[in-house]
């Protein structure tokens, strides 16, 4: 075996491929990365039976074979090569990897022993890349971090029609966004009276994936689900752009349905700039001790007034906002919650929906003062975006 690539593409390849080896593991052979050279291409292979990663790019293969080596360390030794062609061969049990006078030896692992890398999930369509990337970035700030509730870490997608729906939740705040996707003719994903697909995927590493596809143009979505037409755990999910192709196992069990969650029976309305509450927030938070929250006292006279802190260590800033069905309402927030909410939007206005503190609070975008309205898109686009967040019960 023996190829010849460019170092930046080697070291590109290995990067995106090593993202699938798990960072400890009692089976040596799972840190492994598998390279396969032939016909022109260079393909790489990681696994770790919850997640694979292929990728495939040209290179000059004069004799074609495949190798199996510590992921890592040939992650680290690409980060140093001299910026050069680089130069691979085994060598009986040796691999090496030579260039620009620099040389490195590699054991190599028991082909034998490695998995092979489950069968890709049949397509079901596809999404734009950079959009998807984005939906994921901003959901994914309200998944949970407690890994003795695998469901409430995941990101749900739900594929209805011509749109994927995004949500993620870790019982404190409840995110979703809609995007709109292509979905394959024979996909039966909600089209034409088909059940829609519903899913959750682990995601910290949906995450580091779309991400990493982001800029590939588009991606295409595979879903393998044996609970049903419907959907649930236990099955696969592909994404495959630009010659890189990754699958994750799916999470068991489901989000609470945010449709409930979300009718707020008769809310008061408040409505302030976004980046200003932001920058408010920032600044009162200051003096709050960890988990103190702040308290935002919105005035139907066209006011908010912000307070954090205790005692003498306080804070406090006024910035214009509007309310509509009540005459003053206070609430409080997580300041780091709250924050993470309203930088999750891109609109110019944030629009609150309020029933009291202690109770569900709704975020959404609201129509930019200033601008010209649309009648076709401003509710379609108030709602493709939205942020639930509890408030808490006690105020200061």
């Amino acid at each position: 075996m023996e190829f010849r690539i460019e170092r930046n593409a080697l070291a590109e390849a290995v990067a995106w491929a090593a993202r699938s080896l798990p960072a400890r593991s009692p089976v040596p052979v799972l840190g492994g990365l598998m390279l396969d050279a032939g016909g022109g291409r260079l393909r790489i292979r990681g696994f770790d039976y919850e997640a694979s990663a292929h990728i495939e790019v040209p290179a000059d293969t004069p004799s074609a074979g495949h190798v199996l080596v510590m992921g890592r360390r040939l992650l680290d030794i690409c980060r140093v090569l001299p910026d050069t062609v680089v130069e691979c061969a085994l060598h009986g049990t040796r691999f090496t990897v030579e260039g620009g006078g620099t040389r490195f030896g590699l054991s190599v692992l028991p082909v034998d022993e490695y998995p092979a890398l489950p069968a890709p999930p049949p397509f079901r369509g596809t999404a734009d890349a950079a959009e998807f990337a984005d939906a994921v970035a901003r959901v994914a700030i309200a998944a949970g971090r407690d890994d003795a509730l695998p469901v409430l870490t995941g990101i749900q997608l739900r594929l209805d029609g011509d749109s994927m729906t995004l949500a993620a939740s870790d019982r404190y705040r409840y995110a979703v966004r809609t995007v709109p996707w292509k979905p394959d003719a024979e996909a039966g994903t909600g089209a034409d009276g088909c059940e829609p697909v519903e899913v959750v995927v682990p995601g910290r590493r949906l995450a580091e994936i779309s991400r990493s596809l982001a800029k590939t143009g588009s991606i295409r979505i595979g879903l393998n689900t044996p609970g049903g037409p419907g959907g649930s755990g236990g099955g696969l999910i592909a994404f495959e752009g630009d010659g890189m192709r990754t699958t994750l196992r799916l999470l068991e069990g489901r989000l609470p349905r945010h449709g409930k969650l979300f009718a707020l029976d008769s809310p008061a309305i408040a409505v302030t700039r976004r980046e200003e509450l932001a920058e408010a927030v920032r600044r009162v938070a200051v003096v709050a001790e960890p988990n103190s929250p702040v308290r935002l006292d919105f005035s139907a006279r066209g006011s908010l007034l912000l307070q954090a802190g205790y005692g003498d260590d306080v804070a406090a800033q006024e910035i214009p906002a509007t309310l509509d069905g009540a005459a003053d309402l206070a609430v409080a927030f997580n300041p780091g919650y709250l924050l993470e909410a309203l930088t999750s939007f891109d609109a110019p206005r944030v629009r609150f929906e309020l029933l009291g503190p202690g109770l569900r609070a709704l975020l959404g975008a609201a129509p930019d003062a200033d601008a010209v309205p649309d009648a076709d898109a401003g509710d379609a686009a108030r709602e493709d975006h939205r942020h639930l967040l509890m408030s808490v019960r006690q105020l200061s």
